[in-house]
């Protein structure tokens, strides 16, 4: 975790990133955005480096130390009763995923169909969540056009984290959603408990259990790693002290700051892409709305509780998004990590067969 400049002008690229994402946080809450501190910088460090002769530099340390905190913070909920409740919706996470998987197989057929995009690569780009894994297995994969993939990606995921919030404080989502919160695993600054042993124990911890995490492959190690380490120590009774709520604002803009660095469409083959993979991450984001109504009617969650377990935005974004509103941050945390290890270990095999079964079409209609 690392911050690693080469050279001074790297240093004054990550400096103007820094003051960029600042007033973009700012700026946001001065607006009473939702989640200005993840949504503020990611803008902000989006539009400016979009700008010619403007290097932007975010260190992936920085983005890695704000998983890790988000990540403690969610380990904090996991309880024994929460265990038993989330063990108890195996099946339903199980089927929910299945289902959201085959629907982005439909999407990236359709999407096959009407661009110049050819399937494995359109599947590649369609599975929802795991953004580095999938980049990593298109990057290692024949065939697949990575640029076209990391497009799709990144574009799916920035529209998820700005559409989401927005769309939570619609009408669709009336209700009040703090009688569904949990107990508090953040603390305002002037009421958090200064025990040097216990806050240094946990935050080394974290810091090492997430270091293992990365040496294992761990998906998503940086995150995964805190919260199945601290829901371990949590559900033993070793419980770690609630963190400064400023803290967790810290952690958001140490994330929004690096994901607003990640789009690159000048990289990009053909503009004609852009349109087609907003309106995918659009058309998935409703597609998960419509799938949580299942959810809310089945199991009685809350409608923001069902929406943030399913909609494919990743478990960092949608833990932060479900603890500012108070949800059900731990069914939430269960139902994104199960997607999660789903797509870990199912998904690149069917993209393996798949791409084998395109490239064997091929080969025989060259033939």
């Amino acid at each position: 975790m690392k911050l690693i400049f080469n050279n001074k002008v790297h240093f004054l690229s990550f400096m103007a990133a820094l003051a960029t994402a600042y007033l973009g946080g700012l700026f946001f809450t001065l607006l009473n955005c939702p989640v200005p501190w993840l949504l503020g910088p990611m803008t902000a460090v989006l539009i400016v480096s979009r700008i010619k002769k403007v290097n932007l530099y975010w260190p992936t340390g920085i983005r890695n130390t704000g998983l890790i905190i988000v990540g403690y913070s969610i380990g904090l909920t996991f309880t024994k009763n929460t265990l038993i409740t989330i063990s108890s919706k195996l099946p339903s996470m199980a089927l929910m995923t299945v289902l959201l998987v085959l629907i982005c197989m439909g999407m990236a057929f359709i999407i096959s169909k009407l661009s110049s995009i050819d399937f494995p690569t359109a599947l590649t780009s369609s599975i929802p969540g795991g953004l580095s894994q999938i980049i990593t297995f298109a990057e290692e994969s024949k065939g697949i056009d990575i640029t076209t993939v990391t497009f799709f990606q990144v574009t799916r995921l920035l529209t998820i984290i700005f559409f989401v919030p927005f769309l939570i404080f619609s009408p669709l989502f009336l209700e009040n959603s703090s009688k569904y919160a949990n107990r508090e695993t953040s603390v305002p600054l002037a009421q958090f408990d200064y025990q040097l042993p216990s806050v240094l124990f946990f935050a080394v911890f974290a810091i090492v259990i997430a270091l293992i995490g990365k040496r294992i492959k761990l998906p998503t190690a940086f995150l995964l790693g805190p919260i199945l380490g601290i829901a371990v120590l949590n559900v033993a009774g070793f419980t770690g002290p609630p963190i400064p709520s400023l803290l967790l604002d810290i952690s958001q803009f140490m994330i929004g700051g690096y994901i607003g660095l990640l789009l690159k469409p000048e990289q990009l083959k053909s503009k004609a892409i852009i349109p087609v993979a907003l309106l995918s991450g659009i058309m998935l984001v409703c597609i998960s709305l419509g799938l949580s109504y299942i959810l809310s009617m089945q199991f009685h969650f809350s409608s923001l509780t069902s929406f943030l377990s399913l909609a494919p935005g990743g478990a960092d974004q949608m833990g932060i998004i479900g603890h500012e509103l108070h949800a059900d941050i731990s069914m939430i945390t269960g139902y994104q990590l199960f997607r999660i290890l789903f797509i870990f270990f199912a998904v690149p095999p069917l993209l393996k067969y798949v791409l084998r079964f395109s490239q064997g079409k091929s080969d025989k209609k060259g033939m």
